[in-house]
């Protein structure tokens, strides 16, 4: 049955729709043009380093903003085919996409991931969500969960007010727009106390976000914050 069902429909580039021989695959011309993330990275936000230093090292980011989450990995640079798969996972309808980017932020975790984690999204605003109809980073949070059997609580944190766009902002006004903006939902508080976090978003720019988010975890009672994300936009890329 799966052969014949492969070759009814066979599987497709994630990227530009060519044949490809297994499923959730890239063509090759669409892998050389994925900037996955390899080699040394910054130990906070995952983004690549020169070098080929075996202690945990930090970007000049890192160095320079104090940073709530205390270890971050990122999967691809926000750039060339990176950015068009963050893109068509989050404008274009591509749910897809969400189970392999899982994996490749799987891969690039693995060196901070910890028992007993917690794995949760960054929030949507409800309003966001009615028109969008998911969070991107919730589909690939639930995809992460089951793939490094960790509790997924896919709803731990909400917005508790609506936030502008990030596109366009400086970095001070980014941190301005998402102040006080994240809470932990009044439900998952117990289930925080004394846990690790790991957050899950599609993109990090200059870490606004994930900051409200993580200090929001640690205020609930959380005993330490990592993050990944999808993409890392860098200041090379």
């Amino acid at each position: 049955m799966q052969a014949l069902l492969r070759l009814i429909y066979p599987s497709q580039c994630l990227s530009c729709g060519d044949q490809v021989d297994t499923d959730f695959a890239l063509c090759p011309a669409c892998w050389r043009d994925t900037p996955f993330i390899t080699g040394l990275v910054c130990d906070g936000c995952g983004t690549p380093l020169p070098g080929e230093d075996t202690n945990p090292v930090h970007c000049d980011d890192c160095l320079t903003l104090a940073r709530p989450w205390d270890q971050g990995r990122a999967a691809l640079l926000y750039r060339d085919n990176g950015r068009k798969l963050v893109l068509s996972l989050k404008h274009g309808d591509r749910g897809d996409l969400a189970t392999p980017a899982a994996r490749w932020m799987h891969r690039a975790a693995a060196p901070i991931l910890r028992p007993g984690m917690i794995v949760a999204p960054v929030p949507l605003h409800w309003l966001r969500l009615l028109r969008r109809r998911y969070n991107q980073s919730a589909l690939i949070s639930a995809a992460f969960a089951r793939l490094a059997s960790l509790d997924h609580i896919p709803d731990l944190l909400i917005r508790a007010r609506r936030t502008p766009i990030q596109d366009g902002r400086d970095r001070d006004g980014r941190f301005r727009n998402v102040a006080s903006a994240i809470r932990a939902h009044p439900r998952h508080k117990a289930q925080l106390q004394g846990r690790d976090v790991l957050l899950i978003d599609d993109v990090m720019t200059s870490g606004a976000t994930l900051a409200a988010c993580s200090e929001a975890c640690l205020a609930a009672g959380a005993t330490r914050v990592s993050v990944c994300v999808l993409a890392r936009v860098a200041k090379d890329a």
